[in-house]
C-alpha cells in the first residue's frame, strides 16, 4: 500500500517503551510525529532521538505528541535509551515502538512488502526505514520526509514545517520558500481578490496578479 498526503494513516496497536498503544487513540486531538530507524544502537539514529527529545517540549507547545519506531524489539530499545542520555545529554522522553516483525514499517509503505522480520537483520537490511510522518488530528498524513541511513534528519526542519502545516491548515495561506514562523506569507490563487479583500482588509503585496504577499494571520 503506497501512502500520500491526505491520505488516512493506518491504525495499529503496538507495544513501545511507554506500554501499550492503540495509535490513534494515543494521537487523540494532537498532531503527531511518526518517524522510523532501522536498527537499535546505530549511531545516526543515536543523535536524531537524543535531538527530538530536546525539542519535544517545541512541538508540545504546538499540539504535537512525538514517537518513534525501530526495527528491533522494545526490550532493546530500553537498552539503546540509556546509550542516547549518556551521549546526546537528553533523555528520550516521548514513546519507541518496537517493531521486530517489520508489521508497521510495512504498513506505512517503508519496505519491501516481501521483506522478512527474520532476526539477525542488519540496518542495511531496513535501510528505507528513514521515514518522517506528519499527522494531524483528523488522522490523516499531512506531510512525509525520507532519508538515506547516512543523513541525518533536520528536526528544526521538521517543527518549521509543522508550523506552516498548521498555518495553512486554518488560514488560506501557503508559506513561500524558507518560511519561518512570523515571516510574510502568500494567498492561495483559489482565494479571490474579492474575498481576499474580506479575508485580508489591510490589502496586500502583489509583484505578480498571482503572488500576492501577506503578513501572517494570527
Amino acid at each position: 500500500m503506497s501512502l500520500r498526503i491526505g491520505d488516512d494513516a493506518p491504525d495499529f496497536t503496538t507495544e513501545t517503551t511507554e506500554g501499550r498503544i492503540n495509535f490513534h487513540e494515543w494521537i487523540g486531538d494532537s498532531w503527531a510525529i511518526l518517524f522510523s530507524h532501522p536498527k537499535d544502537f546505530t549511531p545516526v539514529c543515536t543523535t536524531e532521538l537524543g535531538y527530538m527529545a530536546k525539542l519535544k517540549p517545541e512541538f508540545e507547545k504546538r499540539n504535537c505528541k512525538t514517537i518513534g519506531l525501530s526495527i528491533d524489539p522494545v526490550s532493546d530499545h530500553n537498552a539503546w535509551l540509556s546509550d542516547i542520555a549518556e551521549t546526546q545529554g537528553h533523555a528520550v522522553n516521548y514513546p519507541l515502538i518496537g517493531d521486530p516483525d517489520l508489521v508497521i514499517a510495512k504498513l506505512y509503505d517503508m519496505i519491501h512488502p516481501n521483506a522478512s522480520g527474520s532476526q539477525p537483520r542488519t540496518a542495511v537490511d531496513n535501510a528505507t526505514i528513514r521515514s518522517v510522518f506528519m499527522i494531524g488530528p483528523d488522522k490523516k498524513i499531512k506531510a512525509t520526509l525520507t532519508y538515506p541511513m547516512s543523513t541525518g534528519r533536520n528536526f528544526d526542519e521538521v517543527l518549521r514545517l509543522l508550523d506552516s502545516c498548521q498555518l495553512t491548515a486554518t488560514h488560506k495561506v501557503a508559506t513561500p520558500v524558507n518560511w519561518k514562523q512570523g515571516e510574510d506569507v502568500i494567498i492561495v490563487p483559489a482565494v479571490s481578490n474579492d474575498e481576499a479583500k474580506e479575508r485580508f482588509p489591510d490589502g496586500w503585496k502583489a509583484p505578480k496578479p498571482y503572488l500576492r504577499i501577506v503578513p501572517q494571520p494570527k
